[in-house]
């Protein structure tokens, strides 16, 4: 894992999570290889605080307009640490949005409302997915 710190939104709607599928590098130097699901977010900038990276990632990325943020927690994810925040958003559908890459194809496929996984009725929370990979089938 590399040390680069990122921020992700946690956004919750009717019993799903707010996910960006994303495809990663293949051996072309392309985005064309395996597909996975993670939580809206991305690098934070030199002198961005994580607050104001989430909110940017969330405009950026899903097109929605974030109202507050509250930090839950910081995971290890496969770039960097990710300090996750509970994001509350404006009313509105989200959108497929952009990421600034160096190059020309998009990483970026899809926003999906994800279903949370059910939990023992005795665990206070709500058990969120960071990431979801897609394994070949082959």
């Amino acid at each position: 894992m590399t040390e680069r710190r990122r921020a992700a939104a946690v956004i919750v709607r009717d019993g799903c999570v707010l996910m960006v599928r994303e495809r990663s590098l293949g051996p072309s130097g392309r985005h064309d290889s395996l597909e996975y699901w993670t939580l809206p977010g991305g690098g934070i900038a030199d002198g961005e605080t994580p607050e104001e990276a989430v909110r940017r990632e969330v405009e950026e990325e899903v097109g929605l307009t974030p109202l507050s943020t509250r930090y839950l927690i910081d995971v290890p994810y496969p770039s960097g640490l990710t300090a996750c925040f509970a994001v509350t958003v404006a009313d509105g559908e989200p959108q497929v949005g952009h990421d600034e890459l160096p190059c020309d194809c998009p990483s970026l496929v899809s926003v999906d409302w994800v279903p949370l996984p059910a939990v023992n009725p005795e665990t206070t929370g709500a058990p969120i997915p960071t990431m979801i990979v897609v394994w070949p089938a082959h």
